[in-house]
């Protein structure tokens, strides 16, 4: 496995918004929890802990918005997830190893909560990301780039630079950018 430079910083989805979602048993868009049993190995990417499911475990497909807070750039979509809490990603220093290479979609936003359109990366079938998301990373341009599957363009992970001081949970990265926007 590749390490990217440690200055990387990996987000899954929110704890405490699944929290919220399993113990209302419906998503932030109103929309029941349904369990089900994963039937096979690498079947779905989970936003929990970053890696596929495994089969027979209990995860839920739910609506999600990885900004947190009002936005034009909040957009919702489907993400997989355990049912019940999980311990979360195994680090949140590298790339999860199921889900580091193409195809994906990397959409690099600003500090102000733009995205810059011009930055927007794809990363081939089967390569890694690490260096393509460090280099945006590195960026001063770049406050957040959101790592997502290519063809149904679904939210994987958030990745920042490690030494921009966030605080809280780890969708606070996307949620501070997205508070930020609605103040223009």
């Amino acid at each position: 496995m590749t390490t990217i430079d440690t200055t990387v910083r990996v987000w899954a989805a929110d704890p405490l918004r699944l929290d919220a979602i399993r113990s209302g048993a419906r998503d932030e868009q109103g929309n029941p929890l349904r369990s089900f049993l994963a039937e096979r190995d690498g079947g779905e990417p989970l936003r929990c802990c970053l890696r596929w499911a495994r089969r027979g475990e209990s995860i839920a497909l739910i609506s999600w918005a990885p900004f947190g807070a009002p936005s034009p750039w909040r957009e919702v979509g489907p993400v997989f997830v355990h049912t019940h809490r999980c311990a979360g990603p195994a680090t949140t220093a590298d790339l999860p190893g199921d889900l580091r290479t193409g195809p994906l979609v990397l959409r690099p936003y600003s500090p102000d909560g733009a995205m810059i359109y011009a930055h927007i990366t794809i990363v081939p079938d089967g390569q890694d990301a690490a260096p393509a998301i460090a280099t945006l990373c590195a960026s001063p341009a770049v406050s957040v780039v959101h790592v997502r599957t290519l063809a149904p363009q679904c939210f994987l992970y958030a990745a920042t630079a490690a030494a921009q001081n966030r605080t809280g949970s780890p969708s606070a990265a996307s949620t501070a950018i997205a508070a930020n926007s609605t103040q223009r």
